[in-house]
């Protein structure tokens, strides 16, 4: 009965807002308006609903399905239930899909029936396999209706509720466990530092199944009580008439949705002005597009949200009336967070100087799903080491140069992949770029640029030029590949991984 009495779940998040504002929207989709006091009753509902289904305390469930209000609710009913959510990229198929669905140990999968086939064909073992929506018997149809039934569990603050999978971008996926009140934390620091209130009226558009999306934002403004708008795939055009139409306040993107809304038509044409606040992050923003928004959005507030999902994943955030004096800047920690720079060996470094981040937080997870030997390796020291290679200024904003393991080195000297990345997109005809490291006899890594290019046409050596106009002559890209678009994963961050083997030709 105490850890009830002392309950910091994030179930409770959804039934304190719903007891202080029953009545007020909480969320809009597809149609579909959902009260605080309807949404509350339909988690309560789809929680007794997967009890019911033999599952017991801490038993995974995977969720593979696209940004829907029964995506919510899956998490959402899994937390009341004291079950384990596990969101899995509604991109993957075939064996990609199949090493979280066993890795996790998800017994049952809530999925989009247009998904299901890709499922199916794995052949698991899975006890149940249950529609999210658009269907009868979907989790959406048995939460919507019928009387509001007790739900038993006891769930701890102290107890999983979700496993975050990291974007896998160098290496196979791990499962970060976070506790309720891992992410509890996580959302007080998000509603502090970003300034979240129940009069924001958000548009949220990038994936649920990434934390950025729902821990940073969605689950945060539930928990102040805002009205909250969502869309099922992140479309450019949809997302300009929505903010001009419905005078959305806020609106997060990551840094490549930010680079396709910049270069849209509908850009210029369409009435911002509602939108007081704007959220990046999730990847690295180029200076030049983030200068180039700023410039077309005066009036904006721009947030620059850095982390990463074993922390929740909101780490530290440079506010607007920073980005003046340090627009290149990832900020400083938020409530919840201490940070370090250190050396190799652990050592604090210099202001200026280059190091990894480090955090202690009580945001952080609590280690990877039956991956011992890649915990301690990360919490080595008594610190959750992020792979992140930074500098901290005097005054402890952070200055993020590039993951550890995306510098280049050529000829035995270190490149950040980013310098090169940002000096390419001042140029006109660059409309994205990932520069990366390629194995070479002469150069140890020859730095290699890939670029898709706007409608105008670039020729290889004139933007070598451009960048030896800009930066030291060693920085220059050795080659450029010219494509279509860029590999990445749906929450927006290129997969350099991916594209190192392309061109290596494995």
């Amino acid at each position: 009965m105490t850890s009830i009495v002392r309950s910091s779940t994030v179930s409770d998040i959804l039934r304190r807002s719903a007891g202080r504002v029953p009545d007020r929207v909480a969320l809009k989709f597809a149609g579909r308006t959902w009260t605080y006091a309807e949404l509350d009753a339909a988690v309560t509902r789809a929680a007794a609903h997967l009890l019911s289904l033999g599952l017991r305390h801490g038993d995974r469930v995977a969720a593979y399905g696209k940004n829907s209000d029964a995506f919510l609710l899956g998490f959402l009913a899994c937390a009341r239930a004291g079950l384990v959510h596990v969101p899995v990229n509604y991109n993957l198929t075939g064996d990609e899909l199949a090493y979280l669905l066993q890795q996790s140990g998800s017994t049952v999968a809530l999925v989009d029936p247009a998904l299901r086939g890709n499922v199916d064909e794995l052949g698991l073992p899975l006890k149940h396999i249950l529609p999210l929506r658009d269907s009868d018997g979907s989790l959406l149809a048995v939460a919507s209706a019928g009387e509001v039934p007790t739900v038993d569990a006891e769930v701890a603050d102290t107890d999983l509720v979700q496993l975050l999978y990291t974007s896998g971008t160098t290496s196979r996926p791990k499962g970060a466990m976070m506790t309720h009140r891992a992410l509890v934390h996580e959302y007080l620091s998000c509603i502090v530092d970003l300034d979240l209130t129940d009069g924001d009226d958000p548009l949220h558009v990038m994936p649920l199944y990434h934390s950025a999306q729902m821990h940073v934002f969605l689950l945060p403004w539930l928990a102040v009580g805002a009205t909250n708008t969502l869309l099922e795939i992140p479309d450019p055009a949809d997302i300009l008439r929505g903010l001009a139409a419905d005078r959305h306040g806020a609106f997060f993107a990551a840094p490549t949705l930010w680079v396709a809304l910049a270069n849209h038509p509908d850009f210029g044409a369409q009435d911002l002005s509602a939108l007081r606040k704007a959220y990046y992050g999730a990847s690295i923003m180029p200076g030049p597009v983030l200068e180039r928004l700023r410039q077309a959005m005066p009036e904006l507030g721009f947030y620059n949200c850095f982390g990463q999902s074993e922390i929740g994943p909101l780490a530290a955030v440079l506010r607007p009336e920073d980005h003046e004096a340090r627009p290149d800047s990832a900020g400083r920690p938020v409530l919840f967070v201490e940070a370090r720079v250190v050396d190799a060996e652990g050592n604090d470094v210099a202001p200026g100087e280059l190091g990894e981040v480090v955090y202690r937080s009580p945001q952080l997870c609590l280690g990877y799903w039956d991956k011992p030997e890649e915990t301690e390796e990360a919490f080595a020291g008594g610190w959750f080491h992020s792979g992140d290679l930074v500098r901290l200024d005097e005054e402890g904003y952070l200055f993020v140069v590039d993951r550890i393991k995306d510098v280049i080195n050529t000829g035995g000297v270190m490149v950040a992949s980013r310098e090169v990345e940002d000096a390419l997109y001042t140029h006109p005809a660059v409309g994205e770029v990932a520069v990366v490291g390629l194995p070479d006899e002469k150069w140890i890594e020859a730095i290699t640029a890939v670029v898709v290019p706007k409608d105008k046409a670039v020729a290889e050596d004139e933007l070598t030029r451009w960048v030896k106009d800009r930066l030291a002559s060693f920085k220059v890209p050795k080659r450029v590949h010219f494509v279509d678009d860029l590999p990445r994963n749906a929450s927006g961050k290129i997969l350099k991984r991916e594209l190192r083997d392309r061109l290596a030709g494995r």
